[in-house]
């Protein structure tokens, strides 16, 4: 498909996502940005949770003169770049199969707190941060993405300063820190009823949190969370349009999310 009908297909889908003003990005004339961070041996999961494993099963040359390559891979849902489906805080709620499409295809907005996270690891992003970003700019639309930029995208992938320790098991869980999302910004993100809120943090809850308020307000309204999202320094605060497709793994509490924003021209200028 070329970019002038993907531009297309992304309008019209664009047009029926959301009630956004904003309008739809012209791929044929916008920049692509990856969000995603790729999946290796570096690659940064729950201090509980079973990392990435990759192994080639058949690599070169075949009898036949060909060259032929194939391997098998297997991670926890939740590590790297990834989706919370619904589910995964909210019984009940949607798999990452049941996320409808239209939904992980929206306009962004994007919530700069990095001075106030640069003071303070344990940042808590709060209401009235997001009623300041609304009066310098507009109320966030109803069906967007909201991404949360931290500044944590600089410490990957070192574990220690990402997450704040490199260790593993459940002992490790306590010595987490990281800034996350208090409840009630989370409670004003369902008011705004956004599609998804995204963070380059690891969780959408901070690394000192004990009951995951933020997981579990987001998720019982089928709101979805992206995690570990890269490269947002590179994504204006409006005008983006984001697409965050999960792998669709039937049930799934998540998924490896691969997300790309679509910027208008002007916006990398």
């Amino acid at each position: 498909m070329t970019r002038h009908y993907l531009s297309v297909a992304l309008a019209l889908l664009f047009a029926c996502s959301t009630s956004a003003q904003t309008p739809a990005p012209d791929l044929a004339h916008s920049q692509l940005v990856d969000l995603t961070y790729s999946f290796d041996e570096h690659t940064i999961y729950w201090p509980t949770a079973d990392g990435f494993k990759w192994t080639k099963d058949k690599w070169g040359p075949t009898p036949g003169g060909y060259f032929y390559a194939s391997a098998s891979y297997g991670a926890s849902e939740h590590g790297g770049t990834h989706l919370d489906s619904p589910l995964h805080f909210a019984e009940g709620h949607p798999g990452t199969d049941e996320i409808p499409v239209n939904r992980l295809i929206a306009p962004a907005v994007v919530l700069d707190v990095t001075a106030a996270c640069e003071k303070d690891p344990d940042y808590l992003v709060s209401a009235s941060d997001i009623t300041q970003w609304e009066s310098g700019h507009l109320r966030i639309p109803e069906g967007a993405i909201a991404l949360i930029r931290t500044g944590w995208g600089k410490y990957w992938p070192d574990a220690k300063r990402y997450l704040g320790t490199d260790e593993h098991g459940a002992g490790a869980v306590l010595k987490l820190h990281f800034p996350g999302i208090s409840a009630e910004a989370a409670r004003m993100f369902v008011e705004r009823k956004v599609a998804g809120v995204g963070i380059d943090t690891a969780s959408v809850d901070r690394g000192q949190s004990k009951d995951f308020q933020t997981h579990r307000i987001l998720y019982s309204h089928d709101i979805y969370g992206l995690e570990n999202v890269a490269n947002l320094d590179r994504v204006p605060t409006t005008g983006a349009l984001v697409i965050a497709l999960p792998m669709k793994i039937k049930g799934g509490t998540g998924g490896p999310v691969r997300i790309v924003a679509v910027l208008p021209d002007k916006a990398g200028k």
